[in-house]
């Protein structure tokens, strides 16, 4: 794996899963919300049919903010299990997510990517309102946020990436995109071919069968390593 062409002037990155603890935040939130319900629901099940409502209605249009998406995923979700929704559940899911913190390395890889005069943004399936809390946290690298909000678009469509690509100004040529999603920012670099590394953190997440990212690392402190040996650092 290598990677290839000229240094990029913008690094973007996944948010959620990449930077911030998604799978741990998710569980902390859903134990809250399935708690409060009674019963002895299988959390890793529940977040399973989440998943699955939340992906399916990010395609549909008219587009809706995800807020609207989370409260209509969690609310499908609970109805397959026969349990009760509220919208305070919906509250406490979507308030609970911009309190999730970073990974540890996250906060000094970003100030030594940002010191190497790289730019910095990130690209994410989410609402303004919601990732800033998560932002607030990231130690003031990030140079610029774009959500699906702002875009009315979800990952993996093309639609997003343009609308990124364009707001910064930028062409394909001149990013690097960093991420932990296979199936939302890989399947998009698989299309629009853009060059990506993968943080492969271990989970249940799989590699598409179809495509390979220009490189693969377990945690984010290992990418200035990878760009110093492309000569980018």
């Amino acid at each position: 794996m290598t990677l290839p062409g000229t240094r990029p002037t913008w690094l973007t990155f996944d948010c959620y899963g990449t930077l911030i603890q998604w799978d741990e935040g998710l569980l902390a939130a859903m134990d809250r919300i399935l708690f409060s319900k009674g019963g002895d629901i299988d959390q890793r099940a529940f977040i399973g049919a989440y998943d699955r409502h939340e992906h399916a209605l990010e395609e549909e249009r008219p587009h809706r903010s995800f807020k609207q998406v989370s409260a209509l995923a969690l609310e499908k979700a609970m109805g397959e299990f026969g349990l009760s929704f509220e919208p305070e559940d919906a509250e406490l899911l979507t308030s609970s997510i911009g309190k999730m913190p970073p990974f540890p390395e996250v906060v000094a890889t970003l100030e030594t990517l940002k010191a190497a005069d790289f730019r910095l943004a990130i690209i994410s399936n989410t609402d303004d309102a919601i990732i800033a809390g998560n932002v607030a946290q990231l130690g003031g690298h990030v140079d610029r946020v774009i959500t699906a909000e702002q875009a009315r678009a979800y990952k993996p469509t093309a639609k997003i990436f343009h609308y990124a690509w364009n707001s910064l100004g930028i062409g394909i040529n001149d990013l690097l995109h960093i991420c932990a999603s296979p199936h939302l920012d890989l399947a998009a670099a698989r299309e629009l071919r853009f060059r990506t590394v993968w943080v492969d953190r271990g989970t249940d997440r799989k590699p598409l069968a179809d495509y390979q990212p220009n490189e693969i690392v377990p945690t984010l402190d290992k990418v200035p390593a990878v760009l110093a040996a492309a000569g980018w650092m």
